[in-house]
């Protein structure tokens, strides 16, 4: 990543915050320059982008500029991405139907020919060191989060395949309960949070230096997994249940609470839905219609008939979109909860169809969050921490329990 020197950076940012004893409000124009600086400069990650599962349903060359999706390179490099944390999907029909564990196989070689077939803009990253050596370089780092736990189909012997593969966090459900844990959209409860071998995994998880991902997962099966991990846990793509009243695929501002006392960090999903109430009410009294249609003309949200068909139905029923505003609103809410150091950026591109807010359209468009955090006054160091460093202290905090786990043996893959 092209940086400033440190000299005129350091003498452009005191211009602007600081240095003057008048304290001069910087301009729009001034913010505006400023969010692209520090884009450019600091580390910014996200931990839940689909574009292996769209690229399954139709392949584009993502190291060009893309006709389709809200990832590619240019994009990404426009916004100052540096870890983009590749998602593993697997649909919850694979739990019952079969085929689960090849499917995760055959996502992982996809990404894995992303940088090999671009190594000069895309590096596989399985260890923090490797993360920020990759962005020194300039490369994206393209580090693998698996969503749904049920490709371990009950061995944990799995669990460490998918780990020398890469893997670096689990979700350890989806839309409906498996054989890990109950899931926050699935009515039936059969575990009352995780199953005997759901612990075993988050146990094991720990000793391997993977991270714990609570998203999705039933309110029950969170409190357990905090209970249980012996390292801080993440909610890779979830936002605040303040805002969306009942909704349980959101944390409550308890549950927010509870991760931020085991040291972890809530990265907000940026899917309209998730973010106000009134947009989750349409959202939902529509979705059975809209997933009828796709499920008869056999389309997935993300490809682009059926994100054209999902497009027409907003505009005809009045379905808008949420504003950049109500993604920072999310934060705020963390930030007063439970301080800065417990936030960051999940933003779901790729997988949530036509339903991103205005402002946040694609990768490119992050400055636009550093613009909106600075005019509300969040200083350099909060920022830092939002758009990336607090995963990464996470993460380390994990490496560091597995190599304490494993009694100071062995070090976490590079």
């Amino acid at each position: 990543m092209s940086i400033p020197s440190g000299f005129v950076r350091a003498a452009f940012l005191c211009t602007l915050a600081a240095c003057s004893p008048q304290r001069v409000p910087p301009t729009d124009e001034e913010l505006r320059t400023r969010a692209e600086v520090l884009a450019d400069s600091l580390i910014i990650v996200d931990t839940h982008i689909d574009v292996p599962y769209r690229l399954r349903e139709k392949m584009e060359d993502i190291s060009v500029r893309t006709a389709g999706g809200e990832f590619d390179y240019p994009r990404a490099r426009e916004g100052g991405l540096d870890l983009a944390f590749m998602s593993i999907y697997v649909p919850s029909s694979y739990e019952t139907d079969g085929g689960s564990y090849e499917l995760a196989d055959s996502l992982i070689t996809m990404v894995e020919g992303f940088w090999k077939a671009s190594p000069d803009k895309f590096a596989p990253a399985h260890s923090v060191g490797a993360a920020r050596s990759n962005s020194q370089a300039g490369l994206i780092s393209l580090p693998m989060g698996m969503e749904n736990g049920s490709p371990l189909e009950g061995s944990l012997e799995r669990l460490r395949y998918f780990y020398d593969r890469g893997i670096r966090y689990i979700t350890l459900a989806h839309s409906r309960s498996n054989h890990l844990s109950d899931s926050s959209y699935d009515k039936e409860r059969k575990w009352g949070g995780l199953s005997p071998f759901g612990v075993d995994v988050v146990r094991e998880m720990n000793r391997l230096g993977m991270m714990v991902d609570v998203s999705h997962i039933s309110d029950s099966a969170f409190y357990q997994v905090v209970r249980y991990s012996a390292a801080p846990v993440i909610a890779s793509h979830s936002s605040c249940r303040a805002f969306t009243p009942g909704w349980e695929r959101n944390m409550s501002d308890e549950m927010i609470k509870a991760l931020a006392h085991n040291g972890g960090v809530v990265m907000i999903n940026f899917g309209s839905a998730f973010l106000t109430a009134d947009l989750r009410a349409k959202w939902e009294a529509g979705w059975g219609e809209i997933s009828r249609y796709l499920k008869e003309k056999k389309l997935a949200s993300t490809d682009d008939e059926g994100r054209r068909y999902i497009e027409q139905y907003r505009k005809e029923h009045g379905i808008g979109y949420a504003d950049i505003s109500d993604v920072i609103a999310h934060i705020e809410h963390v930030k007063k909860l439970v301080g800065a150091d417990h936030v960051g950026f999940g933003s779901d591109f790729d997988g949530v169809g036509d339903s991103l807010p205005t402002g946040l359209k694609d990768v490119s468009m992050y400055p636009n969050l550093i613009y909106e955090l600075l005019k509300k006054e969040y200083s350099e160091d909060d920022v830092r921490k939002i758009c990336g460093e607090n995963l990464l202290r996470v993460w380390t905090q994990v490496e560091q329990t597995a190599v304490r786990l494993r009694g100071g043996s062995g070090q976490v893959s590079g």
